[in-house]
């Protein structure tokens, strides 16, 4: 069974940083796309920044130049580094990925993680 976990989250002062890893398990054939996203209370879940496989990178524009994805297709990792972080960026984080796994019948798809909180006090 695919299970994606987070792990990173917490409380970060305005102006410091912070890093994310969501990690990837399980029988999995490939992982094409992995990404971030974000909910903030009372608000829809959005993209964050996303990362294929073979590096190309995409960011929502209220987090370019201060986010960083990345990835270690060696580990099935993805890592988000937060530097100054805003008030605003607090939410939770859920870790993504489109990946194929080997079992007849399922093949590719979209998996999420549990989510992990990040508070950031002004």
């Amino acid at each position: 069974q695919v299970q994606l976990v987070e792990s990173g989250g917490g409380l970060v002062q305005a102006g410091g940083s912070l890093r994310l890893s969501c990690a990837a398990s399980g029988i999995i054939s490939s992982i094409n796309v992995m990404g971030w996203y974000r909910q903030a209370p009372g608000k829809q879940r959005e993209l964050v920044a996303t990362i294929t496989s073979g590096g190309s990178t995409n960011y929502a524009d209220s987090v370019r130049g201060r986010f960083t994805i990345s990835r270690d297709n060696a580990k099935k990792t993805a890592y988000l580094q937060m530097n100054s972080p805003k008030p605003e960026d607090t939410a939770v984080y859920y870790c993504n990925a489109d990946l194929v796994v080997p079992v007849p019948g399922k093949g590719r798809g979209s998996y999420w993680g549990q989510g992990t909180q990040v508070t950031v006090s002004s």
